[in-house]
């Protein structure tokens, strides 16, 4: 899943794809580089970012769905916590609404999602952009998010969303501290066990240069690991702005994978 923020204040690359032309063109590069999806956001959810209304998300986000629907034959994702934006966004040409906001206690988004019959991606947060990473806390974060997902699963189920149209994203960087996110990492099977299909989100993320050896100035190798070891686990869908990078480790790890099946000496066959 390829990364294009339609925003000003995005931690990563905020304000370089603001221009509508100028996100089009980085979707098609970025399904050159191979994405099989393209992920379009017009709110940033950075840590303390600033809320955007639902006029302006909308004027960021449709124009650019509506040129690459036109445009692109892979799927287009919307990014939005916001039932209305999902719902222009799905009738501009986008078949999934990418959710931050699935922690939610109303059913809105979960509506539009059943009426247009859109693919939903339902990640956990705890709080919301503005206060999660303040003192986020867990007992055990890895069954924690596992719960949290059986619930999000009967409750989508009782909003007409069927279990097909789910994927799960267990939030890494959304209410969690360094430590919490290398749990979940390291507990990605206990998601891919679920039966949906999971995905995963660290690209560029802060915490990947607190982690032990990774500096600041460079995080594509650290989240290039931690998307192999995803692959690994069986997780389905990696979102990131490095696809060809993050595609070529992918590939390479499958190709060792395949090749030690039948390799003498590894006691396989």
């Amino acid at each position: 899943m390829g990364i294009v923020n339609v925003t000003p204040d995005s931690f990563s690359d905020g304000g370089r794809f603001l221009d509508c032309g100028k996100a089009v063109a980085q979707a098609q590069e970025l399904i050159t580089q191979g994405a099989d999806i393209i992920d379009v956001g017009g709110e940033s959810t950075r840590p303390r970012a600033t809320p955007v209304p639902v006029e302006e998300e909308l004027r960021r986000v449709i124009p650019v769905v509506k040129q690459l629907a036109q445009r692109i034959k892979v799927p287009i994702s919307i990014d939005t916590m916001k039932p209305a934006v999902a719902s222009r966004a799905i009738e501009a040409g986008a078949s999934i609404v990418n959710d931050v906001a699935a922690n939610r206690d109303e059913p809105a988004m979960w509506q539009v999602v059943a009426e247009k019959g859109a693919g939903y991606v339902c990640m956990h947060m705890q709080g919301n952009p503005q206060t999660m990473q303040t003192n986020p806390s867990y007992v055990n974060v890895v069954g924690e998010v596992k719960d949290f997902f059986l619930e999000r699963l009967r409750r989508l189920s009782d909003s007409g969303v069927a279990s097909e149209q789910v994927v799960f994203d267990p939030g890494i960087g959304f209410g969690k501290t360094l430590a919490h996110n290398l749990q979940l990492i390291a507990g990605l099977r206990a998601f891919t066990s679920l039966g949906r299909p999971v995905l995963l989100g660290v690209s560029r993320k802060s915490f990947l240069a607190k982690a032990p050896g990774d500096a600041a100035a460079s995080r594509l190798p650290a989240a290039l690991a931690c998307s192999i070891l995803a692959v690994e686990a069986g997780v389905n869908i990696i979102r990131t702005h490095d696809v060809w990078e993050t595609i070529q480790a992918i590939r390479m790890t499958e190709t060792i994978a395949a090749n030690s099946k039948s390799c003498p000496g590894t006691g396989k066959r």
